[in-house]
Parts: C-alpha cells; structure tokens; sequence
C-alpha cells in the first residue's frame, strides 16, 4: 500500500490533484485509515495509469470515468488503442516540428497550415470512444452519470450496503431464498442506478468481481473475506445456471 504523498511523488500527480479524483469517483484510494488517510494498492495504481494515458489523448474526467467502469472496459485493447492514438499524435508533433523549422528557415510568411490538422486524430479518438461506448448499457450509463442529479458517491455506497448485505449471508447456500432476493436487489440497484441490468450483464459482472483484483479486494472488504465468490455463485444461481 502507497500513501497519497507517495503515488504523488512516483506519479507526478499533485495531492490535491488525488484528492479530487477521489472525491468524483475517478480513483478512489483502496483503503482509508482509521486517521483518514488513503492508501493505494497496485490495482489503483493500474487505473491511474489509464486515467494518465487517457488524459494525455484529452479525455474528459468524466468521459474517462464511464469508460473505466464500463462493464465493457478491456484494459488489453484499450492500451492498444492508446498506443495508436499517442503514435498519431507523436506523428502530429513532428509535424509541427517541421513546420516550424521550415518557417525558421524559409522565413514567417510562409502560409502553409496543414501541420496544424489533426482530423485524423479526432476522427481516431472518436472510433475509439464509439468502440468502448457502443452498447445500450454504456449509453445509458453515461446519460445518468453526466446528469447535473447523479450522485456517484452516492450510488457507490448504496451498493456497497447491498454487497455488505449480501456478504453477510454467505453462510447460507447460495441459492437459499434470502440470498437470491438480494442478488435481485443487486440488479434493480444498478439498473435504477447505471445501466439495465440484464441477466447477461448480471452474469458478467459476477464474474469481474471475482476476476479484477480491485473489484475482488474491495467486495470482500465491503461484506467479509469470500463475498466476491459467494456472490458470483448465487448469480449464477439466479441466472439460471
């Protein structure tokens, strides 16, 4: 674990800068002490890495952050993509470079400006936000999550509450009665708060809890060492698996 002074110092990010980001659900720290410190684990430190990258190719915070909690987010081919569009601006630069020394040399009046075109890395970046955004659950995620009324803070801890909940029956069989009235409530909660939940969805999303590391670290911390598992076991159940 890592205190905010230190991903500041490795990072370059400023604290008020990691401070912010925590408070618009952007990054939020892995843990906070008793003595309300925040502490980052490696996964943070992964995400941070993305919201760099996608700040260097200008994303917005916001649309930064829809595309991260996407359930559609593949972090292999978003690196690709980033890859792409950062050799298209590397290209765009040396252009201007160029340019710039031909006026150097040539003198001012040279009136030549299509070093300046970066249509090309427009058009780039908007397939690749089509690509991470073209599905019904993205597009209505992203229409609640820019609303002036969402409160993200807010719908984070309601679902935590429904994790905790549901953690605390892992006692139970998964398919006991209880247990899949939560997972119901588990669905109703994201569609009213993020996207329609469908069972397909549903069954995705059991499966990133146990399979992202952050996702798994900060379930079972919400409902108690196992809730991650034991809830992807009684969606299955509930999904008819």
């Amino acid at each position: 674990m890592k205190t905010v002074k230190e991903i500041s110092r490795i990072t370059g990010v400023s604290v008020r800068t990691l401070h912010y980001y925590d408070e618009i659900g952007l990054l939020k720290p892995t843990e906070t002490t008793a003595a309300g410190y925040r502490l980052y684990d490696d996964t943070a430190l992964r995400r941070l890495q993305n919201i760099l990258l996608f700040r260097e190719l200008q994303f917005p915070l916001k649309e930064i952050r829809i595309i991260l909690d996407s359930p559609d987010f593949d972090p292999k081919e978003a690196l690709t993509r980033q890859i792409e569009l950062l050799e298209l601006q590397k290209k765009h630069i040396e252009n201007l470079i160029s340019f710039a020394r031909g006026i150097q040399t040539k003198g001012v009046n040279t009136m030549n400006f299509d070093a300046f075109d970066k249509s090309e890395i427009e058009k780039y970046k908007a397939e690749a936000k089509e690509r991470w955004g073209n599905t019904p659950a993205y597009k209505e995620y992203e229409a609640k999550a820019t609303s002036d009324s969402y409160d993200e803070s807010q719908a984070a801890r309601g679902l935590m509450d429904i994790i905790a909940r549901t953690g605390a029956l892992r006692d139970l069989s998964p398919d006991d009665t209880e247990v899949q009235c939560r997972i119901a409530d588990l669905q109703q909660f994201i569609t009213d708060n993020y996207y329609l939940c469908t069972k397909e969805i549903l069954r995705g999303l059991g499966e990133m809890y146990v399979s992202d590391e952050r996702f798994r670290e900060n379930i079972d911390r919400a409902g108690g060492a196992g809730t991650a598992e034991f809830i992807r076991r009684a969606i299955q159940v509930y999904c008819g698996e």
